[in-house]
């Protein structure tokens, strides 16, 4: 007997399911039949989607994330420039 194969869904389709069981135009079971998806995996996508929908309106996290890739890239390049430092000191060192 073979083992079932898990199917990798992409993000995309999830998030269609998930706003397909959102709206609540069909049940769980029809739009399980329809997208070939377990039941269960519907409700989680759903859940999820309901859970992180609050992060997408949140305009404090969206400057905060700006902000923390600006600082991050200014970290990234001033890490580039201490180890560019180190080895020219190193060769000069005689080490």
């Amino acid at each position: 007997m073979m083992a079932s194969m898990r199917t990798k869904r992409s993000p995309e389709f999830k998030a269609k399911v998930a706003l397909a069981a959102l709206r609540g135009e069909q049940t769980v079971n029809e739009l399980a039949a329809q997208f070939s998806v377990h039941p269960n995996q519907i409700t989680s996508w759903k859940r999820l989607a309901q859970d992180h929908l609050v992060a997408v309106f949140d305009s404090k996290k969206s400057h905060s994330s700006k902000a923390d890739e600006k600082l991050k890239e200014e970290l990234y390049r001033q890490i580039g420039q201490l180890k560019v430092e180190l080895d020219w000191l190193k060769k000069k060192s005689g080490l």
